[in-house]
C-alpha cells in the first residue's frame, strides 16, 4: 500500500519548511535511510530520510515549493505495486497551494532553526480581509516569490509585482529582495491597516523610522538573525543563568598535542580536547547531564555535545552524539565533518536536534574570558577563552604557565551551584592531566 511522505518538522515550533531539492526522481527505488530531499531552513539546508522502503510514485512538492509541517510531499509506492496504481486518495491532504488554504492572514512561527516558510510556492495576489485594500479590477495574477519573501516584504510594505525572480521558475527569492533594498526606506504604497486601532503616531516621527538618515546603512533581517535574536532572548529571559570560572593550566596538554600531532595531516584541535574533557566530566558528574523540561527532568547516560560554529550571517550549534564513547581522533574528525557541513549549509536534522551540553570556544580569535548565553533546552554552555602565558604559583614560588580561562554558564533550574562546581572541578582535572582525556 502506498506511504504518505509529510514535511517534517525539524525542530520545534516550526510550522512550514520548503523544498530546496530532490534527491531521487519518480520511479527511483528507495531504501529507509536513505537521503531523499533536502529542505530549507533558515540556518542550514537539512537532509530528510525516507522512514520506510518502496518506489517513489509522486511528488507533490516540487523544489523552490514550500508546505506545511505535516502535509504531503511525496507518495512511496509499495513493492510491486504498480505506479499507475496510485490512488489519488494516497494523500489525505493536497499540497498547500492555494490561498484558501495558505491565506495571507495566516501567521508564520519562528522555529529554532530560524522562520520557516509560508506553505504556498504559488500565491495568488489578494488582499487579506479587513487588513489591506482591495487589488484594482482585472485577472488575478500569480506571484512566485519565497516565503520568507513574501514574509519580509510584508513587513516593510514592499510591493513585489516589479520585482523580477532569479530563483527557479523565476521564483523571487531573497537575494532579489535584498538588491531591492532601496526600497525598504520608501513608505510602502498600500501600507496594512492595523488589525486595530493604534495610537496616532506624528508624521515627523513616522518618517524618521521609515526614512533613515543618508549616512546609515539599512540591513535588513536574515531570518537566521530573527532566529538567533528569538532563541537567545527567549534564553535570558526564562533560563535562571549563573556563571562560574575557571583558570586551567593547559602546558601538558599543549604538550601532549604537539607529539600527537607529529607526523598527522588531521591535526587535533585544542577545542576537540575540551570537548572531549566536557563529555568525560559529564560521565563523572551525571548529575549534570540533564535538561529541563515542564513535566520533568531528563537525564542522559551519554555524553551528546553542541558545538558552536560561526557561519556567514549567523552561528548553528550541530550535535556531536556519543562523544564520552568516542576517541580523541574520532571527536576531532567529528567536529571538523560538522564545521564543513554546517558552512555549506548541509548538516542533517537529527544534528540540529537534541543534546545536553555546549561549547563555545572564541580563544582562536584571542579572546581570553567571556561568559556564553545557554542554547535551550540544554542546561550548560562552557565558554572558552585562549591560552596566554600567565604568572603562576608553582610550590610557592612564581613562574610563568599557560593560562586558559573558561566559563561556566548553567541553568540553575538544573544544576546547583554545588553541582556546577563539582563538574567544572572535574573538567579542569581532565584538562589539566590531558592524559586522563585519552583514556
Amino acid at each position: 500500500m502506498a506511504a504518505v511522505v509529510r514535511m517534517p518538522a525539524l525542530a520545534a515550533g516550526a510550522t512550514e519548511a520548503a523544498i530546496q531539492s530532490w534527491l531521487v526522481s519518480v520511479g527511483d527505488e528507495v531504501s529507509a535511510g536513505q537521503p531523499i530531499v533536502e529542505i530549507e531552513t533558515e540556518k542550514a539546508v537539512v537532509e530528510y530520510e525516507a522512514e520506510e522502503a518502496g518506489v517513489l510514485a509522486r511528488i507533490l512538492v516540487d523544489e523552490g515549493g514550500s508546505a506545511e509541517v505535516g502535509s504531503p510531499i511525496a507518495v512511496l509506492a509499495a513493492a510491486g505495486e504498480e505506479l499507475s496504481d496510485v490512488d489519488e486518495s494516497a494523500t489525505d491532504a493536497p499540497p498547500a497551494q492555494t490561498p484558501a488554504t495558505t491565506g495571507a492572514g495566516m501567521g508564520t512561527e519562528s522555529s529554532e532553526d530560524g522562520t520557516l516558510a509560508p506553505p504556498s510556492p504559488v500565491t495568488e495576489v489578494e488582499a487579506a480581509p479587513d487588513t489591506e485594500p482591495a487589488p484594482p479590477p482585472g485577472p488575478a495574477r500569480r506571484l512566485f516569490a519565497s516565503p520568507l519573501v513574501r514574509r519580509l516584504a510584508a513587513e516593510r510594505g514592499l510591493d513585489l509585482s516589479g520585482l523580477v525572480g532569479t530563483g527557479p521558475n523565476g521564483r523571487i527569492v531573497r537575494r532579489d529582495l535584498e538588491a531591492h533594498t532601496a526600497l525598504a526606506a520608501e513608505p510602502p504604497s498600500t501600507p496594512a491597516a492595523p488589525a486595530v486601532p493604534a495610537p496616532a503616531v506624528p508624521p515627523a516621527a513616522a518618517r524618521t523610522e521609515e526614512a533613515p538618515a543618508a549616512d546609515v546603512e539599512v540591513i535588513p533581517h536574515t531570518g537566521m538573525r530573527r532566529a538567533i535574536a528569538r532563541r537567545l532572548t527567549e534564553s535570558t529571559s526564562t533560563v535562571p543563568h549563573f556563571f562560574l570560572r575557571s583558570r586551567i593550566r593547559v602546558d601538558e596538554l599543549l604538550a601532549l598535542r604537539a607529539r600527537i600531532n607529529e607526523g598527522r595531516t588531521n591535526r587535533i584541535s585544542v577545542n576537540d580536547f575540551v570537548v572531549k574533557a566536557v563529555a568525560a566530566a559529564l560521565r563523572e558528574v551525571p548529575e549534570a547531564n540533564a535538561i529541563w523540561t515542564d513535566q520533568a527532568m531528563h537525564r542522559f547516560s551519554h555524553a551528546d555535545i553542541a558545538v558552536a560554529v560561526s557561519v556567514p550571517g549567523g552561528l548553528v550549534t550541530p550535535v556531536v552524539r556519543g562523544v564520552d564513547r568516542m576517541s580523541l581522533g574520532e571527536v576531532s574528525a567529528a567536529i571538523a565533518d560538522r564545521v564543513e557541513r554546517a558552512r555549506a549549509g548541509r548538516l542533517k536534522q537529527g544534528e540540529l536536534e537534541g543534546g545536553s551540553f555546549s561549547v563555545s570556544n572564541l580563544g582562536m580569535f584571542g579572546t581570553e574570558e567571556f561568559a556564553a548565553i545557554i542554547n535551550p533546552p540544554h542546561a550548560g554552555i562552557l565558554a572558552v577563552g585562549a591560552a596566554r602565558p600567565s604568572p603562576v604559583v608553582v610550590d610557592g614560588e612564581l613562574a610563568v604557565g599557560t593560562v586558559m580561562t573558561v566559563t561556566l554558564s548553567a541553568d540553575h533550574r538544573v544544576i546547583d551551584g554545588a553541582l556546577a562546581a563539582r563538574w567544572l572541578a572535574a573538567f579542569t582535572a581532565r584538562m589539566e592531566n590531558p592524559l586522563s582525556i585519552l583514556v
